[in-house]
């Protein structure tokens, strides 16, 4: 498993050598002004990572929390059929990504072209031993959702 950190000179190191004209003053406007909050540096500002690694295999060091009742996740209408036989599974993710409101999942489908909703019965799949984590940015992250866990929302 790969660390959480990266050294913040070794980065912009690294991006200059490729041409990229990065210092730290750059690269603290870039977490501060993303929209997503996917970065975020330790308290020294000497290192930096993503708050959610997508398709590293890496450890987070989040701790398992209680989700609320209810939460979603936003998709494109084409992938439905697919979920509805085997459910959310994390793919080449570290989690399943879910928001905690309609408006979020519904932003989150639209990347994925017309989106389409499912409502997660999060604290039943806490309720039956499954781990939920919260990342740094508001989204919650577990392993996998059941299908026996999604309800439709028609949006």
């Amino acid at each position: 498993m790969q660390k959480t950190w990266v050294d913040v000179t070794l980065l912009i190191e690294n991006l200059r050598e490729k041409g990229k004209r990065v210092d730290l003053k750059l690269l603290k406007q870039i977490v501060d002004t993303d929209n997503k909050n996917r970065f975020s540096f330790d308290e020294s500002f000497e290192k930096i990572r993503a708050n959610q690694g997508h398709s590293v295999k890496m450890d987070l060091g989040y701790k398992v929390q209680q989700p609320p009742g209810t939460l979603y996740h936003g998709t494109a209408k084409k992938l439905v059929g697919s979920i509805l036989k085997s459910g959310l599974d994390k793919r080449n993710r570290n989690h399943v990504h879910l928001s905690l409101d309609i408006e979020s999942a519904l932003k989150v489908g639209k990347r994925h072209g017309d989106p389409y909703v499912f409502k997660v019965l999060a604290a039943q799949m806490f309720k039956d031993d499954f781990d939920f984590y919260l990342s740094k940015n508001g989204v919650w992250l577990t392993d996998k959702v059941p299908k026996k866990y999604l309800n439709h929302i028609n949006v």
